[in-house]
């Protein structure tokens, strides 16, 4: 029997000027909020269609907004709170809570829509030889992070936001002794520019918030 691994899906709630707010000059801020809502959609629908196991939608500021829980009505779905600190300790939080009850979990966000189902697949199962998974971003950070067991040292005093994330990461599991597996990088949606990397249609569900932003068709995702 194939084992279970739980996928974390790290998310903010859709509210303008709380999420995706680099976005703003391009989408305007309900603009930008639409468009995350339909990044966590994606992603989650993404998590839930690779069937590992169960999807944990790891909510901030709380579990409060509609469209949360909604998707906590969900079958598979279960929802849990980030709480405080910076991300790091909200990271390492959240994989204590499933590590404690499976042996292995993938953690992705909601900022990169070429991650699938079937990628998801592929991360699941590098870590049946591996201690850990990483799916980098084509900035420097990652798009996936899939752990056998809490390991704080990747992720405290960490310079988040940066070009030296994964790179800082390596070095972290190096230090730590531990084997990990890197797939191929993706592109996340953080600035205006990355806007390439979406479906049009995701962008103009803000009802014409803000400035709208072209996407060329022929380098849009599908």
């Amino acid at each position: 029997m194939k084992t279970s691994c739980p996928v974390i899906v790290m998310a903010k709630a859709p509210v303008a000027g709380f999420a995706k707010t680099r976005l703003i000059p391009a989408l305007g801020a309900q603009g930008a909020a639409a468009l995350a809502e339909c990044l966590m959609e994606h992603a989650i629908g993404q998590a839930l269609d690779a069937r590992l196991g169960p999807v944990v939608l790891c909510c901030a500021p709380d579990m409060n907004h509609p469209a949360l829980a909604r998707h906590a009505a969900w079958p598979g779905m279960t929802l849990s709170a980030q709480g405080e600190g910076d991300l790091g300790a909200r990271m390492v939080r959240a994989f204590d809570r499933v590590l404690a009850r499976t042996g292995r979990a993938l953690m992705i966000g909601t900022d990169a829509p070429a991650l699938d189902a079937a990628m998801l697949g592929r991360a699941a199962a590098a870590l049946d030889d591996a201690d850990a998974v990483f799916i980098p971003a084509i900035d420097g950070g990652y798009a996936l992070i899939g752990l056998r067991r809490a390991t704080p040292t990747l992720f405290s005093g960490m310079a988040w936001s940066t070009a030296r994330v994964m790179a800082d990461t390596r070095e972290r599991l190096a230090a730590a002794g531990l084997r990990h597996v890197e797939l191929p990088p993706v592109a996340d949606i953080d600035e205006p520019v990355d806007l390439i990397h979406v479906p049009p249609e995701w962008c103009s569900r803000g009802h014409g918030a803000g400035r709208s932003h072209q996407v060329s068709p022929q380098r849009a995702m599908t």
